[in-house]
């Protein structure tokens, strides 16, 4: 037994401190989510997706975001991605719809959820994915930083990758209600204080230019809101006249005081519930 007071201190520390986390059976799945305390990646037996035809209006995004995520999976180049706009059109659905498809053609791709106030664990996450030979979607929603938020600096590691550089087979997709991923008004706050305000004003603002692709989102008119609860009643079988929909869904718009994607899933999560049938 040693004596020497740094060697013991040296042994209580490996005892006491956590074991190297192995990586996960990835074969077991297509999807994981990403937690700390301690780390380890989840797999998520069925992801909660909505099929990529329901999604209506947003064709570019779409095909742009399909074309980068094939060219990944089949090993050539590819850009991060940020998908920014309007609340409730789609953004999440996309990436989530995009991986089905992508699976679909028989490649081979995992989609990994990280949180982003576990961004500071990134650094981490991306050692263990980089040892891995499947490739991988490392995907953040509602991503977006306040007033004094440091997370930001873990970002530029998925983007950037430091000195070893962001890992050959991991991308990164994001969504957030702003361009910039902060409010404007703090922006703006920022460029209007300090003795070199650009300088902080910079740092933050050029996160977004880190994504080779900026998808913009934009709130949908009435029609397009008419034809995306048409899509789910066609495809849950839900059988409803046109003059019916029509009325019943802009009298749900009104009560919300909004109109989008999300707003037209819930009319018709009500619809189905009225009419007895499971989606």
């Amino acid at each position: 037994m040693t004596t020497d007071p740094m060697e013991r201190i040296a042994a209580a520390l490996e005892r006491i401190s956590p074991a190297p986390m192995q990586a996960p059976d990835f074969a077991s799945a297509d999807a994981f989510v990403w937690h700390v305390g301690p780390d380890r990646l989840e797999a998520v037996p069925k992801v909660s997706r909505v099929e990529m035809q329901l999604l209506i209006g947003i064709n570019r995004a779409r095909d742009t975001l399909l074309e980068n995520t094939l060219q990944f999976a089949r090993g050539l180049p590819a850009n991060n991605a940020l998908l920014w706009g309007a609340r409730g059109m789609g953004k999440s659905s996309l990436v989530k719809a995009v991986h089905a498809a992508v699976l679909g053609q028989g490649l081979s791709l995992k989609i990994v959820e990280l949180q982003r106030e576990d961004l500071p664990s990134v650094t981490r996450l991306l050692s263990l994915l980089r040892e891995s030979g499947e490739r991988f979607v490392l995907f953040c929603d509602d991503l977006s930083f306040s007033h004094d938020d440091q997370h930001y600096k873990s970002l530029k590691a998925v983007l950037d990758g430091g000195i070893e550089g962001r890992p050959e087979n991991v991308v990164f997709y994001a969504t957030s209600n702003r361009r910039h991923l902060m409010p404007r008004d703090m922006i703006e706050n920022e460029r209007s204080s300090g003795i070199n305000p650009s300088e902080a004003v910079e740092e933050k603002v050029s996160l977004s230019d880190r994504f080779g692709l900026w998808l913009g989102f934009h709130a949908c008119d009435q029609d397009q809101y008419l034809a995306m609860i048409r899509g789910y009643c066609d495809a849950h079988g839900v059988d409803i006249d046109d003059a019916t929909l029509r009325a019943e869904a802009i009298e749900w718009q009104a009560t919300r005081g909004s109109r989008s994607g999300r707003v037209a899933w819930q009319y018709f999560t009500d619809l189905a519930g009225r009419r007895g049938i499971s989606v």
